[in-house]
């Protein structure tokens, strides 16, 4: 029987074991989306306790407190730090066959030296063992160099100053970029109950008064110049699902006029227009050379009570499992006849997408990038084991899996850099098992390029990154 992840965790095979160890393992990072806070980066934020640093903002690890039956008050409540470290403990030892289970391990293993399991019982020694590593110097910049990531991208909105970017870009004593991302769901939602005071805030930040549809598109420009002053390379949307409702600019304008008035728009003209949002956007993307996110699938805050009481990003979102793929090509067409469509990664929320996603990036490849329409990573229920697995098995079947950009975080922690081991790990266990069954050569020259490819080279071509 193997120890509890020895060093060669999730590598049954030799090749696996050979591909990780040699080619993997030491290369760095660049978490081309993530969460979490450029303002942290730059105050070297501290935490007190390992409670602050685990179970602050995690809402993975809230849903799994619920669901052992835990009380708010121990999850998201005034209960003091060791209670919630400790509630958070007896949790994790009944998520066998749960992601958090190795990451959480992975974390102590690598940040703070532990190499037993916690639990209920072990609760206090990794309490204690967590807090004096934390106080002698485990910032949030030394979490990050730790990981040798040599950049990250933040997910920042259209009006945002991005002030902390640029002070970090003028502090020479942190090595690793922290390059803005483009986020403008704000901008899109505008069924939003506060989408009017939105407007007023990115007009403030453009200069410009916004007042129509032509407004909010040229304030959007604006801003968009702004951020690829500050190095911005990527956009990133968080969609329900992928549209396509064409309107004229005509109706288009009479749509945004009805909402500045304060009425209730129909499902359609919500559709036109964030179709036209979308097409306008993804235009400009490709004029800046910018690469395009898209993430959907996600039903969003459907426990009212919890929503209520804590708003959103509260572990109550699910998987939405309408995505017509009629709109999702219809969309990139649009993009595609002219010459407009920038390079474009799909993420969908759920599984059953994954064949299907498989088969559309294969419609709208061309000579003009490497994989330039990506499926992306196995997102946010989906990474772990199984997941990953699935989503690359499925891309090497349908696609080119040697042209794929790999893993990224979609973390608000800074502690979540082990999640590129633990997929390091499973690409070399499954590529590693494809060699020892005699699909795929045993030649090294050819492995190596795959795998330093996916787990750090291919990112840093696909977004033009200077690294």
């Amino acid at each position: 029987m193997r120890k509890f992840m020895d060093p060669d965790f999730l590598l049954s095979t030799r090749t696996a074991q050979k591909l990780y160890h040699d080619y993997a393992k030491a290369l760095p990072i660049v978490d081309y989306h993530c969460h979490i806070s450029p303002r942290e980066i730059f105050e070297d934020r501290a935490y007190d306790n390992i409670t602050e640093a685990w179970l602050g903002g995690d809402h993975y690890k809230w849903r799994q407190m619920r669901a052992n039956g835990v009380k708010e008050d121990y999850i998201t409540g005034d209960a003091s730090p060791r209670e919630k470290f400790q509630k958070w403990a007896e949790t994790l030892e009944k998520a066998i066959g749960n992601p958090l289970y190795h990451w959480s391990h992975l974390e102590l293993q690598r940040y703070f030296g532990y190499e037993g399991c916690l639990n209920g019982q072990t609760a206090g020694e990794v309490w204690e063992l967590c807090n004096a590593r934390l106080r002698t110097g485990l910032t949030a910049r030394k979490m990050i160099q730790m990981a040798h990531v040599t950049l990250l991208c933040t997910t920042d909105d259209p009006a945002d100053s991005l002030k902390w970017h640029e002070k970090i870009a003028r502090d020479e004593s942190f090595s690793v970029q922290v390059l803005p991302a483009w986020r403008p769901d704000r901008a899109m939602n505008l069924e939003k109950d506060n989408y009017l005071e939105y407007l007023e805030k990115l007009g403030q930040a453009s200069d410009m008064k916004i007042d129509s549809f032509a407004a909010l598109i040229n304030a959007l420009q604006k801003r968009m110049d702004f951020f690829a002053a500050m190095g911005c390379r990527a956009s990133d949307h968080g969609l329900a699902y992928i549209m396509y409702e064409p309107a004229t600019q005509e109706e288009l304008e009479e749509i945004f006029a009805k909402r500045l008035k304060g009425a209730v728009l129909s499902d359609r003209e919500e559709r036109q227009f964030k179709t036209a949002f979308l097409l306008t956007l993804g235009r400009e993307y490709h004029k800046r050379g910018w690469v395009m996110q898209l993430h959907y699938g996600v039903s969003r805050d459907v426990n009212e009570k919890i929503f209520c009481k804590l708003g959103t990003d509260a572990g109550i979102d699910c998987i939405n499992n309408y995505a017509p793929s009629k709109e999702i090509t219809a969309y990139l067409n649009a993009l595609a006849k002219n010459g407009e469509l920038p390079r474009t990664i799909l993420y969908s929320l759920n599984p059953a997408d994954n064949a299907m996603l498989g088969t559309i990036i294969g419609c709208f490849q061309d000579g003009g990038a490497v994989g330039k329409v990506q499926q992306g990573s196995a997102w946010w229920f989906n990474d772990h084991k199984e997941g990953m697995m699935q989503q690359m098995t499925s891309l090497a079947n349908l696609g080119l899996l040697g042209n794929f950009i790999g893993m990224l975080t979609d973390s608000r922690s800074f502690l979540s850099y082990t999640r590129h081991e633990y997929f390091r790990r499973i690409l070399c266990e499954l590529i590693g098992g494809w060699v020892e069954n005699g699909e795929y050569p045993e030649d090294a020259r050819a492995l190596e390029e795959i795998i330093r490819g996916i787990c750090y080279e291919n990112a840093v071509r696909y977004f033009g990154f200077n690294v």
